[in-house]
């Protein structure tokens, strides 16, 4: 596995389904400038992520290097060029939060899950990351489990809410 400039794990592998999915998207924006990136959006809302077939499919229906389309999924943050889990974990590990106790929670999250942040339990269970972030200060620290926010959490508790996440789905 290697990792791009902003030290995340790229693999690439692992091939989609179906590449047709895409052709309604291609045909949406058919002859449009400045497509590739509601393109990137459309494919990582249908395939999870950004496998290296959909960005070399991309490169080759809008007449431009795969070097540019994978430097765009790299330089934004939304887009991930690895299958995440059906659950996602965002913890925050801004000023507050670290001063609140993040570190701890953060823990309790690598032990009892074996994953630390960036990485995807061997099931695809549950994606863990960490921000800086989340505007939520005054609620350190913070944690955003499929979107939900919770604040003032505590070790034992988010590690309960995330196991009642994964055998709840």
């Amino acid at each position: 596995m290697s990792s791009d400039a902003n030290g995340r794990h790229l693999s690439l592998a692992t091939p989609p389904s179906d590449l047709s999915l895409l052709e309604n998207t291609f045909q949406q924006y058919q002859g449009q400038r400045g497509a590739l990136i509601p393109i990137l959006q459309a494919a990582q809302d249908i395939y999870g992520y950004l496998p290296r077939e959909v960005l070399e499919l991309i490169a080759r229906q809008l007449g431009v290097s795969l070097g540019k389309v994978y430097g765009v999924a790299t330089f934004y943050s939304q887009f991930y060029l690895e299958r995440r889990g059906r659950h996602v974990l965002k913890l925050c590990d801004g000023t507050a939060c670290h001063v609140k106790g993040a570190p701890l929670v953060l823990a309790a999250v690598e032990e009892a899950f074996a994953i630390e942040p960036g990485e995807t339990t061997a099931d695809g269970e549950l994606t863990m990351e960490i921000v800086y972030c989340m505007g939520s200060c005054a609620l350190a620290p913070v944690a955003v489990i499929d979107g939900v926010v919770a604040g003032r959490i505590r070790q034992e508790w988010l590690v309960q809410q995330v196991k009642r996440q994964i055998t709840a789905a």
